[in-house]
């Protein structure tokens, strides 16, 4: 007893060894680290479409003389020079969009699926930082890593369409002219930022949850309760509320007049940040989207692997 004693009592001079305090912050940072090491798609599908695009842009580029001589007017002109680079970035949108869905849905279920959820709740990090973190990628850094993809590929394109110009004797100053890239930046920036990153967290929010809920199929959860809900309110009264709000939450943005129509970035971004964040909508959905992060969160903490 009296060896064992001794084995346990500290050395003369020796202090007691706490646990390092780690910031919240930097909690999160690693949080959000951790899942852009795990979930490599976040960025790697969006390069993908960008590299293929980019490859057959490089093809088409060795028409682009013939294909600019032949418009009839500065307004064909305008239309044949800007619709590629508007292509690409709805192509990069919508397949930053996807990705950001089934990561959702794969964010929550996937740790609790593998088990190392058991690794994960053994480190100093909180369920609120992890599912925060988890989050963060659909609602921040998706939509400014697709900014940043899509910045990158208009000016690769740019590049590549005035080296053909000017290989062809040809004058690059009317592409440079009739392509207003800063504007469709912004414009961008305004779209992704806001509309898929502020006006879709609900969505991102409910697959969470559904993310932390379900045992098996979690995509097929997620969209059965919707549909259940739909079906009994036109059964039940013939109406299509819960419809018509789901509609309005995927397809729509702040209603304002005047708004352009057509397949561009300008035409799916028919509201200003003032409007966007005076809309009463965005503000219910971000309110509807703590409560489904709240209720993740608890699942994750009295959770287990499945």
């Amino acid at each position: 007893m009296n060896s064992q004693s001794n084995a346990m009592t500290p050395a003369p001079g020796a202090q007691a060894v706490s646990p390092a305090h780690i910031p919240a912050m930097r909690q999160f940072y690693s949080s959000v680290e951790r899942e852009l090491w795990e979930s490599r798609s976040i960025y790697i599908a969006p390069l993908a479409v960008a590299g293929l695009f980019l490859f057959g842009f490089l093809i088409n580029a060795m028409h682009l003389p013939q294909t600019l001589s032949s418009a009839f007017g500065p307004a064909e002109l305008h239309d044949l020079i800007e619709q590629p680079y508007d292509m690409v970035a709805l192509l990069i949108m919508g397949v930053s969009f996807v990705v950001a869905v089934f990561y959702c849905l794969d964010a929550l279920y996937g740790e609790r699926r593998d088990r190392s959820i058991l690794f994960w709740k053994s480190l100093p990090v909180s369920d609120t930082t992890a599912v925060l973190s988890k989050t963060s990628i659909p609602v921040v850094v998706l939509p400014l890593l697709t900014v940043a993809i899509t910045v990158a590929t208009h000016v690769a394109m740019l590049l590549v369409s005035s080296a053909v110009l000017l290989g062809s004797g040809m004058s690059a100053g009317a592409l440079w002219s009739h392509l207003p890239l800063s504007h469709m930046w912004q414009m961008l920036f305004f779209h992704l930022v806001g509309g898929h990153g502020m006006w879709y967290a609900p969505i991102y929010a409910w697959l969470l949850l559904v993310s932390a809920w379900a045992r098996r199929a979690p995509l097929l959860w997620a969209v059965l309760p919707p549909l259940a809900i739909g079906a009994v309110e036109k059964i039940a009264f013939n109406t299509s509320h819960f419809a018509a709000i789901l509609q309005h939450r995927i397809m729509g943005d702040p209603s304002v007049r005047g708004s352009t129509t057509g397949i561009s970035i300008d035409a799916m971004t028919p509201f200003t940040p003032g409007q966007l964040l005076g809309s009463p909508s965005l503000w219910i959905g971000l309110a509807i989207a703590t409560a489904f992060l709240a209720a993740a969160v608890r699942l994750r903490r009295h959770g287990g692997p499945i």
